[in-house]
């Protein structure tokens, strides 16, 4: 169904793309309606423009709270065109249509975005006008359109061009949902934000109720199977510098599970003071290392585990240089993706131009690494969801109980404060190695303890003696420690905990094992 637009109503915080969709419309002879600012741009730029009050009879008022919240606009957009009772009222009362509606809201989420931004401030930046002039709008989008976000002005301007100056039923139903998405997502939006800022520092931090908003990206292939059907989301306010926010520079469409496993690759070095490097494979790491220079932690992360690390995703906290790449591509050699802050243009052309590598290999671009603000994590449910924050406590081994005879060798430290970091992201029942700040072995996913221990040291190998031993939880039974110790392993973190601590400290002793208790526990599930 065909309606022609006469009269529009234009009133924005975005002025982006507005004075072409402006011209185009007064080409048309449509006329146009606005308030304050957007009025007074539309002028300075030549149009012809008429001011609200004129229409309402009555002034912008209330520090232009006041303007929009009248009969004539409301009933100019919500009167039906096809009821004889709806005409006859807007003739009655000198109402005139109104045939599009150019809104898009005060800028409320990126006020809350900042970290400094005070209740008054949110309180003035809540739209009252806008909305209520979107949602009229839509719910009439028999006869109005809507255009409530500057992407949409390309389309709508194909599709009033190409008709002469009107609008087509199929385009006004698309914006009217997208109208009511936006709505959706800005009160979202409001209602999360001024609980948080409302119940900060209360000890119940969860709101009473949970709304998420997610724009979708794109569909994907399909889900962690073939037979799965699968789309990417990504948060409305969400960070740049993540695998989800990060920029594609090379290589085919990620997978839901490249997505997954990009994600675990740089939460895990984004802490990592040092040029640092890791290999995740199925959502763990299967290496990880620091080093002085980033081609050094790459080499090491990769010596990990070499089986283990063919077809994984990288992830790397600093530029990747062209040492560093050339590394990565060296025959018999194959990672799925890549993520870092970025990537050189020698370091590009050695990883797209490769002849095994350039058709393959993806390539993430997140900008520089920042530490993260408060964050929670979110598993769903059959018919529900558990909101708990993110594991991001900054425990500090130095500050660890030392519970056997033997001390942690000043040495081995630093291994195992990083095998204490990497241990946090190993799914549960967790077991790290490290040694020469290097991971040499990871037991993960195990229903028991003792067996993850003996999948570390066997993955180890003769890497294992010398090493230290981080474990997510605290050992049940002396057997793990003895196993460790069978492999020579000279230092274990571990929460401490458990009824039989006494029995895994006294098998520490026997063995000259140093143990520290660190009153931490990370699963994984």
């Amino acid at each position: 169904m065909f309606t022609r637009i006469s009269r529009a109503l234009i009133s924005v915080s975005d002025k982006l793309g507005l004075l072409d969709l402006a011209r185009a419309l007064s080409e048309k002879g449509v006329e146009i309606v606005s308030t304050g600012g957007t009025a007074k741009l539309l002028r300075d730029a030549g149009l012809v423009v008429r001011d609200i009050s004129d229409l309402t009879g009555f002034p912008e008022m209330l520090d232009g709270r006041v303007k929009t919240l009248h009969p004539k606009v409301h009933g100019g957009l919500l009167g039906r065109r096809d009821l004889p009772a709806h005409q006859h009222a807007m003739a009655e009362h000198s109402i005139s249509p109104i045939d599009l509606v150019v809104v898009n809201l005060y800028p409320f989420e990126s006020v809350a975005a900042k970290p400094d931004s005070h209740w008054d401030e949110l309180i003035e930046n809540i739209d009252i006008g806008g909305p209520s002039m979107i949602r009229s709008a839509a719910k009439n989008h028999e006869s109005v359109i809507v255009l409530s976000d500057p992407t949409q002005y390309p389309a709508f301007l194909q599709s009033f061009i190409e008709s002469d100056g009107g609008t087509e039923l199929p385009l006004r139903k698309r914006f009217a949902l997208e109208a009511f998405q936006r709505t959706a997502s800005y009160d979202a939006a409001i209602s999360q934000t001024l609980d948080e800022k409302l119940n900060q520092g209360a000890e119940d931090r969860f709101p009473s109720r949970l709304t998420l908003t997610f724009s979708k990206v794109k569909n994907l292939r399909y889900g962690e199977n073939p037979q799965q059907k699968a789309a990417f989301y990504l948060e409305e306010s969400g960070n740049r510098d993540t695998a989800s926010g990060g920029t594609i520079l090379h290589g085919k469409e990620l997978s839901y599970n490249n997505l997954l496993d990009l994600d675990a690759a740089i939460e895990i070095v984004r802490p990592l003071e040092k040029p640092a490097a890791c290999v995740v494979k199925h959502n763990n790491p299967c290496g990880v290392a620091m080093a002085d220079t980033l081609d050094r932690a790459y080499a090491l992360a990769f010596e990990s585990d070499p089986v283990s690390a063919f077809g994984g995703i990288i992830g790397l906290n600093r530029v990747v240089d062209a040492v560093t790449a050339t590394l990565i591509t060296e025959p018999g050699r194959f990672f799925e993706c890549i993520i870092a802050e970025d990537f050189t243009p020698e370091a590009l052309e050695v990883l797209t131009t490769r002849p095994t590598w350039k058709n393959s290999v993806r390539l993430v671009k997140t900008g520089k690494l920042t530490c993260r603000g408060p964050v929670s994590d979110f598993r769903k449910l059959n018919g529900g969801l558990l909101v708990q924050g993110a594991d991001e406590i900054k425990d500090d081994l130095a500050l660890a109980k030392t519970a056997t005879i033997a001390s942690v060798p000043a040495d081995k430290l630093a291994d195992l404060k990083l095998a204490w970091h990497v241990v946090r992201y190993v799914k549960s029942n967790a077991i790290v190695l490290a040694k020469d700040g290097m991971i040499v072995g990871v037991g993960a996913g195990q229903m028991s303890r003792v067996d993850s221990v003996q999948i570390a040291l066997r993955k180890a190998g003769e890497k294992s003696r010398g090493a230290v031993l981080a474990s997510d939880a605290f050992f049940p039974f002396r057997d793990n420690v003895d196993l460790a110790a069978a492999g020579g392993i000279i230092a274990i973190a571990q929460p401490g905990g458990s009824v039989r601590d006494k029995e895994s400290i006294e098998a520490c002793d026997q063995h000259k094992i140093a143990m520290v208790f660190t009153g931490v526990r990370h699963f994984r599930h």
